[in-house]
């Protein structure tokens, strides 16, 4: 757990209120599921949990286990199947908040994770598939984002390869595909022999790891299709491949050509692959060295909490957005603060420039107005001098006015500084 001081926070919250107002344009609507879930909402939505990963407490008045939640989709998975069963469809939700468990990967820093994403129900079709793709495309670039890739894929294609094995062997196997480690696949493979997996089913394992390509510099991805169905012929992932194929098509054919720009095809990724039951991708970008957003079609949820329905959506990692804005130089400017340190007519111009929703503060005359300001980020500072009243940032006179000029007038002439959202 940790403290966000002011400057980090109101980076935060800028971001965040970036996102969300972004989701807002394309027709989703805030939810806020609380901080803890009973514990036997998130095992249903998300499977076992293991003790490791989550934290858990007896809940004192009903003396059910409850545990910080590690993911808020099953949150609102029961809110929908409760609360909006009898809501229209498509049902399109978002919503921002952290979640609490154990850190992989290179930010392994804390256990606080802060997220915001989307909920699409009731869209069984691809359109709901190009929807959420085209929605994390254009929010990655609203936060700031340039230069980033979308790894498709499909959870049906390794499930498809490992679900007919004995236990035991494919969740090993799963793990080797996670980690993309060839040899220790073909160690399991070997040790397992052609009599528990098929001759084919073993190819096509070593080989999903090089069926990834496409992208902003290679935007063919025709050559990965061809060799994925040469590999997967006479398998059970001819099926999901050729779903993938057709969503792939139809994505890099939409209008504005915003998502063919940083679309790329990845067969070997597997990760969360059990709890995705169609497409999934990751969003990728310079800087964090994990994927700064996931998600995917999850069409089974719903039905675990006895509200069938498909389901497709994603969340943002917004501490690895961040990570990546920094990488990318892409800062937000400080929010207009002026101090006014004006004597006795401070609160009378604080309280005009508030009224014209401009944040101010006051303070004395003789307390280091300037280095006051520097320390707590004050953008401006006004200050009387030899029958002048002044207004600088940084230093810099920008403006100024005769003393005795009324309230309302200093705080027009503030307002209308040019330049001043981003000073």
């Amino acid at each position: 757990m940790r403290d966000l001081l002011p400057e980090e926070a109101q980076q935060r919250r800028a971001l965040g209120r970036r996102v969300l107002d972004h989701f807002a344009l394309y027709g989703y609507q805030l939810v806020t599921p609380p901080a803890f879930e009973f514990a036997e909402v998130l095992e249903r939505g998300l499977g076992t949990l293991d003790p490791a990963d989550v934290l858990r407490f007896v809940e004192p008045e009903s003396g059910e286990v409850a545990a910080l939640r590690p993911d808020m989709t099953p949150q609102i998975a029961r809110m929908v199947a409760s609360r909006l069963t009898h809501e229209p469809l498509p049902m399109r939700l978002c919503y921002e908040g952290t979640v609490v468990r154990r850190r992989q990967g290179r930010a392994r820093r804390h256990r606080q994770i802060p997220q915001a994403g989307v909920e699409l129900y009731g869209i069984a079709s691809r359109e709901g598939d190009l929807e959420v793709l085209e929605l994390a495309a254009s929010v990655v670039r609203a936060a700031g984002l340039e230069s980033f890739v979308v790894d498709l894929g499909h959870a049906g294609i390794a499930r498809a390869l490992l679900d007919p094995l004995p236990a035991p062997l494919s969740a090993e196997l799963t793990d080797a595909l996670v980690h993309k480690d060839v040899t220790r696949l073909e160690g399991l493979l070997d040790a397992g022999g052609t009599t528990i997996v098929p001759a084919a089913v073993a190819r096509a394992l070593v080989g999903l790891g090089d069926l990834a390509g496409g992208g902003p510099d290679d935007p063919a991805a025709a050559s990965v299709f061809a060799r994925a169905e040469k590999l997967l012929a006479g398998t059970a992932a001819e099926a999901p491949l050729r779903e993938l194929a057709a969503l792939w098509q139809a994505a890099r054919a939409r209008p504005d050509g915003a998502l063919a720009s940083s679309l790329r095809v990845d067969l070997g990724e597997v990760r969360g692959f059990a709890y995705y039951t169609g497409p999934i991708f990751h969003v990728l970008a310079p800087g964090p060295g994990e994927p700064i957003a996931a998600g995917g079609r999850y069409d089974e949820l719903l039905s675990r909490f006895d509200a069938p329905s498909p389901a497709v959506g994603f969340a943002l990692h917004l501490d690895a957005v961040a990570w990546a804005r920094e990488a990318a130089g892409a800062f937000d400017g400080p929010p207009f603060r002026v101090l006014c340190a004006l004597g006795h007519d401070a609160p009378h111009v604080a309280a005009a420039l508030r009224a014209l929703g401009i944040a101010a503060a006051v303070h004395g005359v003789d307390a280091d107005p300037a280095g006051y300001a520097r320390s707590w980020r004050f953008t401006h500072v006004l200050t009387a001098e030899g029958g002048t009243i002044r207004i600088e940032s940084a230093g810099v006179l920008l403006a100024s006015a005769p003393a005795g000029t009324p309230a309302a007038e200093i705080a027009r002439i503030v307002a209308e500084l040019p330049d001043r959202s981003t000073r």
